[in-house]
C-alpha cells in the first residue's frame, strides 16, 4: 500500500457547496417524475454522479499534472464560492474544517486514470447531456468531499488504493504475464 499522501484543505464553505451538490443530485433522483411510489428511484440513475465523485477523488489524489491542478482549482473555487455565499448570507467567514491527507495515486493507478481520461475524452460525444451534467457535478463534489477526514475519507481511502491495485494487477497480467 502506498503511504505517500497529497495535502488537501477544505473550508466549511467548500464543504457546504459539496454537500449542496450531493443533496441536489439525490433530491432530483428522489423526486424524478413518473408516477408511482418508486418513481425514478432506480439507483443506476445515480451512477453518473457517483462515477464523477470517484473521478474527482482520483483527481485530488494526483500529486501534480493537469488533473491534480484542476482538482486544486475546483476545490479552491468551491471554497471561494462557498465563502462568498456564507459571508454574504450569514456575515461569517469560513475556516478550514478538513486539512486531511489523501492517499496518492502511484504509477500503477496513474495508468488506470490515464486510460480512463482517454476513454472519457474519446466517448464524450456519446454521453447524453443529463449523464454529462451528473458526472460533472459529481466531479466537483468529489474534489470537495471525498478526501478529507471523517466519513468522507472513507471514499478516498477506498477509491485510490483500489485504483492503484487495479493498475498493478493490469501491469502484472498484461505486461509480465503474471498474477499479482
Amino acid at each position: 500500500m502506498n503511504t505517500t499522501f497529497v495535502s488537501t484543505a477544505l473550508t466549511g464553505a467548500g464543504l457546504a457547496v459539496g454537500l449542496a451538490l450531493l443533496v441536489i443530485e439525490h433530491w432530483r433522483w428522489w423526486k424524478k417524475p413518473g408516477g408511482g411510489p418508486d418513481a425514478g428511484r432506480d439507483p443506476k440513475a445515480l451512477a453518473p454522479f457517483w462515477s464523477g465523485i470517484a473521478f474527482g477523488t482520483l483527481m485530488v489524489a494526483c500529486p501534480a499534472g493537469l488533473l491534480g491542478t484542476a482538482a486544486g482549482a475546483l476545490r479552491w473555487g468551491g471554497n471561494a464560492f462557498g465563502d462568498f455565499l456564507m459571508s454574504t448570507l450569514t456575515g461569517q467567514r469560513s475556516a478550514v474544517v478538513a486539512a486531511g491527507a489523501a492517499p496518492r495515486l502511484d504509477s500503477n493507478g496513474a495508468l488506470i486514470v490515464t486510460a480512463l481520461v482517454i476513454v472519457l475524452f474519446a466517448l464524450r460525444k456519446q454521453f447524453a447531456k443529463l449523464v454529462k451534467s451528473g458526472f460533472k457535478s459529481g466531479v466537483w463534489a468529489g474534489t470537495l468531499l471525498a478526501i478529507g477526514t471523517g466519513t468522507f475519507a472513507i471514499i478516498g481511502n477506498f477509491v485510490v488504493p483500489t485504483v492503484n491495485s487495479a493498475g498493478a494487477q493490469l501491469l502484472g497480467k498484461v505486461v509480465h504475464g503474471t498474477l499479482l
